[in-house]
């Protein structure tokens, strides 16, 4: 088999537009959290989805230990937001208001929804886990447009009628 070039793999996946999301929980009473785009609807029944942290982040073993966490689905006016949460270390919840979810985990103010979960297994792939998560709550907070991430750059979305 042929060994892929990482920065076509790059390119060739950024032709893919995703969402963008904060993964969030509470260790110790401490809020901790980054931003991530792999994260994916797994199952109905049970409700499970699953989040892909990279394996050198900081912050996905102090969430793992919290044995919870939230994803914050971020509106298209949350650039920022992301942009304080894919930074490696400081205070990434300077500034924000937040309330807690069912498991205690954070809940961004301005977000388009959250998925509270439980974690449920972990799988190692590569540079980065698979976190499973058992979904305990959820809620549609508001009717917004997406932080849409696409080649590389942030974008929203707006859908085409008819």
């Amino acid at each position: 088999m042929p060994e892929i070039d990482s920065q076509l793999f790059r390119s060739t996946m950024g032709q893919f537009c995703t969402g963008v999301v904060v993964a969030t929980a509470c260790l110790d009473g401490e809020p901790v959290g980054f931003a991530a785009q792999s994260f994916v609807s797994l199952s109905l029944d049970p409700p499970l989805v699953a989040l892909c942290p990279a394996a050198t982040s900081t912050s996905w073993p102090r969430i793992r230990e919290a044995g919870s966490f939230c994803i914050n689905m971020l509106a298209s006016d949350q650039q920022s937001v992301c942009d304080a949460f894919a930074r490696s270390g400081g205070n990434k919840f300077e500034g924000l208001s937040w309330t807690e979810a069912g498991t205690g985990s954070p809940v961004l103010e301005g977000i388009l929804a959250y998925v509270d979960c439980r974690l449920e297994a972990e799988h190692e792939a590569g540079d980065h886990t698979i976190a499973i998560g058992r979904v305990q709550t959820l809620e549609v907070v508001n009717g917004g447009t997406p932080l849409l991430f696409f080649r590389g750059g942030y974008g929203s979305f707006e859908p085409i009628t008819a």
